[in-house]
């Protein structure tokens, strides 16, 4: 094998976000007696979660503060009355139950049996724990390292350096970043020194300040990249 350890990013990697974020979004205004709510405001969410993942990923905001400031925002956009603290108590315990899988990554793992497996991400440390040791994959990965714990994010070079020591990893040479961020995980791993591929299903167009080692469609090209 070309790499002897591969570290994934989770949502939009291996997990479906999409489908884990709609999951908790239609039964959080369910439980606070709006389902229609999902519908009506599942865009402007979105729109005001991505601006402030762009800030966490930039050290403007705590992940602590994220997740109550994002419902503060479109309450206060919307005019809804409820409390942002109370309904993100909610959303996240719903997002806990989103074990959803991208298409082929279970596939993929099962591949890859003879390489070292381990995710990386961003994400709140309950929830995807949640996610993580409730899906198919539960077995799979050696590591799941999480932001919150470690006191950094990606694209930060602290959050490799805790991964490389929990995993007993030497050379960079031989480990690989997989994810679907430009600015998060292909970012982070090309300020690491290690080997990245950008998972990009949708044909995004690229950046040319951040350029990837490889860059796939499906995840079942990673294996001729690992392989070879």
């Amino acid at each position: 094998m070309r790499y002897d350890c591969v570290l994934f990013d989770a949502d939009d990697t291996l997990y479906d976000y999409g489908m884990a974020e709609s999951h908790a979004l239609s039964h959080a205004f369910s439980h606070f007696r709006l389902p229609t709510g999902a519908q009506e405001y599942a865009a402007s969410y979105q729109e005001i979660n991505r601006s402030l993942w762009k800030d966490l990923e930039q050290g403007k905001i705590t992940s602590a503060a994220l997740r109550v400031e994002r419902f503060n925002r479109l309450f206060a956009a919307h005019e809804l009355k409820f409390k942002p603290d109370e309904f993100s108590e909610a959303y996240l315990r719903f997002l806990g139950e989103g074990t959803f899988l991208i298409q082929g990554a279970a596939e993929l793992c099962g591949e890859l049996a003879g390489c070292r497996l381990a995710i990386i991400t961003n994400g709140i440390k309950d929830v995807q724990q949640s996610r993580i040791k409730g899906s198919p994959l539960s077995e799979v990965f050696e590591a799941i390292i999480i932001s919150e714990e470690t006191g950094y994010q990606k694209p930060e070079t602290g959050i490799f350096d805790y991964a490389f020591e929990k995993l007993k990893l030497a050379d960079k040479r031989k480990v690989l970043m997989v994810g679907d961020s430009l600015t998060s995980d292909i970012q982070g791993g090309i300020n690491y020194g290690i080997d990245t591929c950008w998972f990009n299903p949708l044909g995004k167009p690229g950046d040319p300040e951040i350029t990837p080692t490889y860059e796939i469609r499906s995840l079942d090209e990673l294996l001729e990249i690992v392989n070879e």
